[in-house]
């Protein structure tokens, strides 16, 4: 399957998986390459809160994000009154959530997600979308040494 129609599968199912959860979305027609305007590849929101999201999905290799890109995000979502985004998924794992102040920036000025970063540091889909955010061991340890 060619990475582009991997691409946009993965970004259907984002779509579906926040109308599920109860967000107004819609995936941008063409976003990224139709159009003279960057557009990100979603836009979602709640009532109260209004994302610009940036999907990108990978079997396990890092996701790379050129600057440029992640500087359109940016901009637009400053424009348009929404939160920016970035959404990773990687083969048999859920969708994590991350401001693109977040990623890691490489010596060129792109940007990067390793799966292990991701699950370590991303926010988790329920978490995302309202539902109960996770626990990391990190923050129960710490808990425990505030006498919590």
């Amino acid at each position: 399957m060619s990475s582009n129609r991997k691409g946009d599968r993965r970004e259907r199912e984002l779509v579906n998986r926040l109308d599920e959860a109860g967000f107004a979305v819609m995936r941008a027609p063409a976003s990224g390459s139709a159009t003279e305007r960057e557009l990100p590849d979603v836009l979602a929101g709640n009532g109260e809160t209004f994302y610009a999201i940036e999907a990108k999905a990978s079997s396990g290799r890092p996701i790379y994000l050129q600057g440029e890109e992640v500087e359109a995000l940016i901009y637009f979502s400053q424009n348009f009154g929404a939160k920016a985004r970035v959404a990773v998924r990687f083969d048999r794992e859920d969708w994590y959530f991350f401001h693109p102040g977040d990623l890691y920036t490489t010596d060129g000025g792109n940007y990067r997600v390793k799966k292990e970063t991701a699950l370590a540091e991303g926010e988790p889909f329920e978490s995302f979308v309202g539902g109960p955010a996770q626990s990391k061991l990190t923050d129960v340890s710490e808990e425990s040494a505030d006498g919590d």
